[in-house]
């Protein structure tokens, strides 16, 4: 497998073969009021059917119905933001989903004050579709959205709507409506200069390993010494990059795929993959009479033909961040 290119360099060829992976209705209420009959008996038609009727709630009676369900629907949105981890985030997700269905259908039960239907329906309306719009994301974590942030960007029209909602039924009489309390942004696609480091410690040898990303997703490659993430290095999509000064040592290398980075969840935020190679890298530096030897390594994050080298998907939640 190593090569001897010159007589003062042994170059070991680590060639990557890797894959990319790349209309509700309202129930009926139970509560309220008192059942009414209309209609006229014997005539045209027949008997006349009986038509519930029910009573509005009082404004207060209809805040402490708001007030009941205000912190639960706040705090499983503010855990979806704060969610760090993918099986973290899809667990959230897909509890707020819940709350905010189940929430909609309990409201939607309801008879509020005649003054405020409008804005009510408005605002059950908009607990729907945010559900419905937390569900679609759900299945889209841990591949097309990849962190928190990604996922209020693909819910940020419901999410606004919600809002605004919220706001006006609030507005209309001191209402408990205003769950919604953090922003989402637009979608972006931030990305690092090609070879900046977001870690650079353990140099001074004499080896170098090149890197090739041939593939259509910028990534990040973390080379690991034990437990320890000595170099941790953005490579752009088609473009190489050259880690110089390795020391002598065995380490093993991990590397994501992906786009939009961000720098704060050190992670990118849409179409991610997790992957490390099987085998281990070796820097070896031989000391001889008349001559210094030593290897260099170059690895690619595609596949190519002749590749020597197996990769593995991980789990991001053990991917080394």
């Amino acid at each position: 497998m190593w090569q001897v290119a010159a007589p003062r360099m042994i170059t070991c060829v680590l060639a990557l073969a890797t894959l990319t992976l790349g209309a509700c209705t309202s129930a009926p209420s139970l509560s309220g009021g008192s059942p009414r009959l209309s209609g006229t008996a014997g005539g045209p038609g027949g008997a006349g059917s009986p038509s519930p009727s029910l009573a509005a709630l009082t404004a207060d009676a209809y805040k402490g119905e708001l007030g009941t369900r205000h912190d639960a629907l706040s705090d499983a949105i503010k855990s979806v933001a704060s969610a760090r981890g993918l099986k973290s985030l899809r667990e959230r997700v897909g509890k707020a989903e819940e709350k905010m269905l189940g929430a909609a259908e309990e409201l939607a039960a309801l008879q509020p004050p005649a003054e405020v239907r409008a804005q009510h329906d408005a605002y059950v309306t908009s607990m729907r579709d945010l559900a419905a719009g937390l569900g679609g994301a759900t299945g889209k974590v841990g591949s097309d959205l990849c962190t928190s942030s990604a996922v209020l960007t693909d819910v940020r029209g419901a999410l606004g709507a919600l809002d605004e909602a919220g706001e006006t039924l609030q507005e209309a009489g001191g209402y408990p409506a205003d769950v919604v309390s953090v922003k989402a942004a637009g979608k972006k696609t931030r990305r690092l200069g090609n070879g900046h480091y977001l870690r650079k410690s353990g140099l001074g040898g004499r080896s170098s390993l090149q890197i090739h990303n041939g593939t259509r997703r910028d990534a990040v490659v973390n080379v690991m010494r034990g437990k320890s993430k000595v170099i941790s290095v953005y490579v752009r999509k088609k473009s190489k990059f050259k880690i110089p000064g390795m020391r002598d040592g065995t380490y093993r290398i991990y590397f994501t795929h992906g786009v939009d980075w961000d720098g704060k969840s050190r992670a990118f935020t849409r179409d991610c993959s997790f992957s490390r190679f099987q085998k281990s890298v070796k820097f070896k530096t031989t000391y001889t009479s008349t001559q210094i030897l030593w290897h260099d390594w170059r690895i690619t994050l595609h596949s190519i033909s002749g590749g020597n080298a197996r990769t593995s998907q991980v789990d991001p939640d053990d991917f080394p961040g």
